[in-house]
């Protein structure tokens, strides 16, 4: 099996050693070449306008969306929650993305810095509660009918599936519990 890690920007190097640890080859994902013969993708946590950018520069924007509108199983982690979003309500204009997600999500939703947060979560498929981390992260306004929620903090949606998207507000690579990797893996 092989995942890449889309890695321009953010909290790559944690899900590449997370994904290791499941014997799972997580290739850094820098320009469209890097996508030849991925099963899965992951779009970490970040700075969402800066990634969008990023990805127009390097000439990926278009191939990686080609690859996810094809079936290319996706698990996007805070701004990669955002980039996968169909609304974003604080954008850019010209902030770009994936339009895989039936939803809108507000950038920095749950506060600044000063206001991350760690918090356990019930999510469905696990049988004990997952640690999450809650840094800068988008807030999930209105999640379409046929989305999923796997998980909610204080009533609120933070963890999403549509088909083989899966999308999470915080950022389980920054844990030691791989069972949100583990599900993706599986799920492929």
């Amino acid at each position: 099996m092989k995942v890449g890690v889309l890695a321009l920007q953010g909290a790559f190097a944690a899900h590449q050693s997370r994904l290791a640890s499941l014997d799972v080859a997580a290739p850094a994902v820098r320009v469209p070449a890097d996508l030849d013969g991925l099963d899965g993708v992951v779009l970490p946590g970040g700075e969402s306008t800066t990634m969008s950018r990023l990805l127009i520069t390097s000439g990926l924007h278009e191939p990686l969306r080609a690859a996810i509108n094809a079936g290319l199983a996706t698990f996007g982690t805070c701004a990669g929650m955002i980039l996968c979003a169909t609304d974003v309500h604080d954008g850019r204009a010209d902030q770009v993305g994936f339009d895989q997600i039936d939803m809108t999500v507000q950038r920095n939703g749950y506060g600044r810095q000063l206001d991350s947060f760690e918090a356990d979560l019930d999510v469905a498929g696990l049988d004990a509660p997952f640690h999450a981390v809650f840094i800068r992260a988008p807030l999930v306004e209105r999640a379409g009918d046929d989305v999923e929620v796997l998980a909610r903090h204080e009533g609120r949606p933070v963890l999403l599936r549509d088909r083989r998207c899966t999308v999470a507000a915080f950022h389980p690579e920054l844990t030691d519990d791989a069972r949100l990797h583990e599900q993706f893996v599986a799920a492929i």
